[in-house]
């Protein structure tokens, strides 16, 4: 495997998960955030994480040594092959970043984008070589999903999209490519396609809450691991599909904003998790259990389909 630099731009949950996965396989990771409470508490961070991942001591101490952490920009960027950028959800956060990254890096460092739904090329606009920009969007939680969805612009050249797939493959990553540039990419928009449903089916009084999830869970959901939406039309037939399409489709939600019911529960502080109440009620208790069950089973789903 070809040992790169590489920087992260930021220490919080994405960017402690990209650095420690990295680290694993052997490349050198310069880390920022301009929180210091976030730049100091990112080796008990990773440590914690590799912990729950079952890495051995001897591992966690050695992918700590690769891990190196910066209070600037300039200083995280200025070696690195390639960069990283995992800042909050707001776009002109990001181009500021990159405006300062650009301004410190080599011209001939790739320069990724972590985002679950931005538009990248909006991202990149203000970038003077934009050939060698891109978009990787990595799964919640990094360390333990595989997927990484590599987000072509117009302006991407292939060896910074071939070059990027190799990095993450060797990382042990899934990496997919996005060929264009479209919002939420592949996985959130097939994955808020489900989201509208099952949401419309609660605020037509179809079922409640509970009941969406449960069907998931019990039934389609048990096998997407395995077997892909476009891999289950090919085992029962496209045949099949077609006439279950015909009756089915022209009653599925179909509106292009969001729900009235998500909007009124939002105006209420119904928030989820975060403010106990959803379309569920949440105690602090249930979501830590749910939380940590959600881990538990990601770390078992990953070794079973390693059979």
């Amino acid at each position: 495997m070809k040992t790169q630099q590489i920087a992260v731009i930021g220490a919080g949950l994405m960017g402690h998960g990209i650095a420690l996965i990295l680290a694993r396989v052997g490349q050198h990771v310069a880390v920022t955030d301009p929180m210091p409470e976030a730049r100091a508490a990112l080796p008990a961070r990773v440590t914690d994480s590799l912990h729950l991942m079952g890495v051995s001591e001897p591992d966690i101490a050695r992918a700590l040594k690769r891990i190196k952490v910066f209070d600037t920009i300039p200083g995280a960027v200025r070696e690195a092959d390639v960069v990283f950028e995992a800042a909050p959800e707001k776009m002109a956060l990001k181009q500021a970043i990159f405006a300062e990254i650009e301004a410190h890096a080599r011209e001939d460092a790739i320069l990724a984008s972590n985002t679950s739904v931005m538009p990248i090329t909006e991202i990149k606009s203000g970038l003077r070589l934009k050939q060698r920009a891109l978009g990787t969007h990595w799964w919640n939680p990094p360390h333990l999903i595989p997927l990484v969805e590599v987000i072509r612009t117009a302006d991407t050249s292939e060896p910074t999209m071939t070059a990027m797939m190799d990095l993450l493959a060797q990382a042990g990553k899934t990496p997919v490519r996005v060929e264009k540039d479209v919002p939420g990419f592949i996985g959130n928009r097939l994955q808020h396609a489900l989201w509208r449903e099952a949401i419309s089916l609660v605020e037509r009084g179809i079922c409640d809450a509970k009941s969406v999830d449960m069907v998931i869970k019990a039934s389609f959901g048990r096998r997407l691991a395995v077997l892909g939406p476009l891999e289950n039309a090919d085992l029962v037939g496209t045949d099949l599909t077609l006439d279950i399409h015909n009756t089915v489709l022209a009653d599925l939600e179909n509106r292009q904003g969001p729900s009235p019911l998500l909007q009124k529960m939002v105006a209420d502080g119904k928030l989820g998790m975060k403010s106990g109440q959803g379309f569920q009620t949440w105690s602090s208790a249930d979501a830590k259990a749910l939380r940590e069950k959600v881990v538990r089973h990601l770390l078992r789903l990953d070794t079973i389909l390693e059979d």
